[in-house]
């Protein structure tokens, strides 16, 4: 029927071996939960449970910052978690005394959200930082907790002498 089937054969035998390899690869690479809840890995469900916790959560941060949690009701950041920005705290939260956060550089934690980006809805707050603060920190003119720039008697004091009366914008 086939002159010269050994070329077949060859190949068959390659394909064969091929196969074999990536069987044993894939027994000897795959962990054995996979598949055990569907396309996951069964296991990752314990590994994540058993690290530590990292996040304190907005009740625990509420806790103690009552002045900060009452100003950020009045603003826009009210449906932000404290740890978006501030990072995880719950070593903070377990020792207050001995873990202090760090100072957050404003100019680059607000740019997270705010930078202007053309996929954002276009009522969502944005700038082009290096345009609108000249590189001032954020903080120099918006209170972080509460962002929005309220005329305040102090600015309009501001406005009308052309003078700063000391009070933050």
């Amino acid at each position: 029927m086939f002159k010269d089937i050994e070329h077949l054969v060859r190949l068959a035998a390659v394909m064969l071996l091929a196969l074999l390899l990536f069987i044993v690869f894939r027994a000897a690479v795959v962990p054995k939960s996979f598949g055990q809840y569907g396309h996951y890995r069964g296991a990752a469900i314990a590994e994540i449970a058993s690290r530590p916790v990292a996040i304190a959560g907005r009740e625990v941060c509420e806790g103690c910052h009552t002045d900060v949690a009452d100003q950020k009701k009045l603003g826009s950041h009210v449906v932000l978690s404290c740890e978006a920005c501030h990072g995880a705290q719950a070593k903070h939260a377990d020792d207050p005394a001995n873990v202090t956060p760090p100072k957050l550089d404003s100019a680059v934690v607000c740019a997270r959200c705010h930078e202007a980006n053309s996929a954002k809805p276009k009522a969502f707050p944005q700038v082009v930082t290096a345009d609108h603060s000249g590189g001032i920190a954020c903080d120099t003119c918006h209170q972080p907790h509460k962002p929005n720039i309220e005329d305040t008697p102090a600015q309009s004091a501001k406005t009308t002498t052309g003078k700063r009366t000391g009070a933050k914008p």
